[in-house]
């Protein structure tokens, strides 16, 4: 058996980040209970459940998602009902935010990520909210995504190369959104139940509806949370063979700096 210490090991900055996302994603759990709202581990945080029985022993993020329907009515009352401490970062909360994801944010610690953190107002450690809906063909979501995703990230400031980049986004962008509506239609087509992420969300992974629900509870850090009803096959679609470790080269972290104020 590897001995993972050496990434997480009890009183590392890793550990200490990964146990303050579990706090977070413990508000969070309550708050989904309280209004009826299913949401699922996902991502890296899955597989960490069903592999190391909590975190992935180098992840220092962590992932949940749930069914488009429910992403804005959770996001509304995340904003209202998290403990002070936390946060909900998202479209509606900073004009920068160039993500079409939510974070929920903890307000006592820095944790430096992406190239774009500087524009964010929050900084701080996160647990990621993922929005899922129904595709027809990934495909068709890859060719609007080449439109829409790219036009909302230039918009937004991000991977600007050129300042004409932006001024041709702001023409692309009514009719990136047409084709969005577009492509909804085409899905809502064909019965083939298969959802992935959201429009404007560069992730492709798919999944499908008969494999999350019902929802199960999975054993995540000695907590029980939602998981997919097939998480199996939900984790082959996403990684293939998921058991298998990574080789030590590929086993990356996000942060760049991570630090606490309390």
């Amino acid at each position: 058996m590897e001995d993972f210490s050496k990434y997480n090991g009890e009183g590392t900055t890793l550990r200490k980040a990964q146990l303050r996302m579990l706090e977070i994603l413990v508000e969070v759990d309550k708050i989904c209970k309280k209004h009826n709202i299913q949401y699922w581990l996902d991502f890296g945080t899955l597989l960490g459940a069903v592999r190391h029985g909590g975190f992935i022993p180098w992840d220092d993020d962590l992932d949940i998602a749930l069914f488009k329907k429910d992403y804005k009515r959770l996001c509304n009352i995340l904003k209202e009902e998290l403990p002070e401490q936390f946060v909900l970062q998202d479209e509606s909360t900073e004009d920068k935010y160039c993500l079409k994801f939510a974070k929920v944010r903890d307000k006592n610690s820095y944790f430096e990520d992406a190239d774009f953190m500087p524009q964010f107002k929050e900084k701080g450690i996160f647990i990621d909210i993922f929005p899922i809906e129904k595709f027809g063909s990934i495909q068709i979501k890859k060719m609007v995504e080449f439109f829409y995703g790219r036009s909302f990230r230039r918009i937004k400031g991000v991977a600007i190369k050129k300042q004409s980049e932006v001024i041709i986004a702001y023409i692309i962008w009514p009719l990136a959104n047409v084709f969005v509506s577009i492509g909804k239609c085409i899905s809502r087509l064909i019965p083939n139940g298969l959802y992935s992420y959201s429009y404007g969300i560069p992730l492709f992974s798919k999944c499908l509806k008969k494999d999350i629900l019902p929802c199960q509870h999975i054993n995540f850090e000695g907590i029980s949370f939602p998981a997919p009803n097939n998480y199996e096959n939900y984790l082959r679609l996403h990684y293939g063979d998921f058991m298998k470790l990574p080789p030590e080269e590929k086993r990356m972290v996000h942060s760049k700096k991570i630090e606490f104020k309390s």
